[in-house]
């Protein structure tokens, strides 16, 4: 093996910028208060949005699969690895969309890697420049051309369609909810540009699974667009608690896509356990009203009360908060400074956010209490004037 020196420069390249961040190990499970290193500390940047990952069906469940079924599914989904959980799984989570069909993968950064496959090099996909590096590496591993348009920038969206009318396949691509500014995509402006010229328009919604539509069920469901978005993209990871992601759209998409995407050809199927927790989760989610109410009256609470402490809070308008600092090691030190006030809120800067909008990224869960709330409201005033963002 050679040497590493290469690596070793460019991670202390990092360093001296800020932007180095080692893995925090907790010694909990994932909740709004977790222990790290010995001490609880308030938790406001987990994905967990309803608080699933501790629902008595969903553990429930799961332990049940593994008596049934084992740990593992042995194999790839098209040899031994599909399973009647897993089929159960997709059949009820179409019916939960509100789409012919549904397809499992094992995360949501494979389902669009796997998705992409529709495209060839007679295609165009057109892309959000703020969309999820899950979407920008799906694209990448194509052979269709590229367009990029300003974020949200329905003018420049036009622009480029008009401009590719010649393609056989033109391709919209957006996140329904943007997880670094936790604002929401205009998918009835989207949607209906893409009905003027003819495209396909696909979604992604990982971090609005379980946070909009009715019960969870999406953007797409949120703006009433149901049968007019041709592909939508949801994970199971976030606010349904488990792990995997899926793409739901017409019979004939899943039917290719077992057919061509790698990521679902080449990787051994979810756990049962996993399937069947995703299972309890949407039956879950069908009930989720009262869940859904107190997260966005916890994010609306909170949002207000970063802004009137005098924080910029960006473009947020979703359980998503971020606060906005500026350079990396600013940001960083931000979040460190809040843990030592104990809260946890991550600090996130170039190359996932452009290099002068390092935040730190609050994420707000139907389970956070007003105390809770407030507790972190205290630690961000505190801290805030220790670094003179106040």
């Amino acid at each position: 093996m050679g040497s590493w020196s290469s690596l070793e420069r460019e991670l202390e390249q990092l360093k001296q910028e800020g932007r180095y961040r080692p893995i925090s190990v907790w010694e909990s499970g994932s909740d709004t208060w977790m222990t790290i290193g010995g001490r609880r500390v308030l938790q406001m940047s987990s994905n967990n949005y309803l608080g699933l990952t501790n629902h008595p069906d969903m553990k429930a469940a799961a332990i049940a699969a593994i008596e049934q079924y084992g740990v593992g599914s042995g194999s790839v989904r098209t040899i031994t690895g599909t399973l009647s959980i897993h089929d159960q799984l997709e059949r009820e989570l179409a019916a939960f969309k509100g789409t012919e069909a549904a397809l499992v993968f094992q995360s949501g950064f494979t389902t669009n890697q796997g998705v992409m496959t529709i495209l060839g090099p007679d295609d165009v996909v057109i892309s959000d420049e703020l969309n999820h590096a899950s979407i920008i590496d799906g694209i990448r591993l194509t052979k269709a051309q590229r367009r990029i348009y300003a974020h949200k920038d329905m003018d420049q969206l036009e622009a480029v369609l008009r401009e590719c009318g010649g393609f056989a396949k033109r391709l919209v691509v957006t996140d329904g909810v943007f997880s670094m500014d936790g604002d929401i995509a205009p998918l009835p402006a989207i949607v209906e540009l893409a009905e003027k010229y003819d495209a396909i328009v696909y979604v992604d919604d990982a971090h609005a699974s379980g946070v909009l539509g009715r019960n969870g069920k999406g953007s797409t469901d949120h703006f009433g667009l149901t049968g007019r978005v041709h592909i939508q993209v949801g994970t199971l990871s976030k606010a349904v608690g488990a792990v995997g992601g899926y793409v739901a759209g017409d019979q004939v998409l899943k039917d290719f896509l077992i057919q061509k995407a790698r990521p679902f050809l080449f990787s051994t199927s979810q756990p049962p356990s996993v399937a069947a927790s995703c299972l309890a989760a949407i039956r879950v989610l069908k009930q989720s009203g009262e869940l859904m109410e107190q997260l966005w009256a916890n994010a609306g609470y909170f949002r207000t009360k970063v802004q009137e402490l005098g924080f910029d809070t960006g473009a947020s308008e979703t359980p998503i908060v971020p606060v906005i600092v500026g350079e990396p090691a600013r940001a960083m030190r931000f979040s460190d400074l809040l843990l030592q006030e104990g809260v946890f809120a991550q600090g996130i800067v170039y190359p996932t956010v452009a290099m002068d909008k390092g935040r730190v990224r609050f994420i707000v869960t139907a389970k956070h209490t007003r105390d809770d709330l407030d507790h972190a409201l205290g630690a961000l005033e505190h801290a805030g004037r220790q670094l003179g963002l106040l």
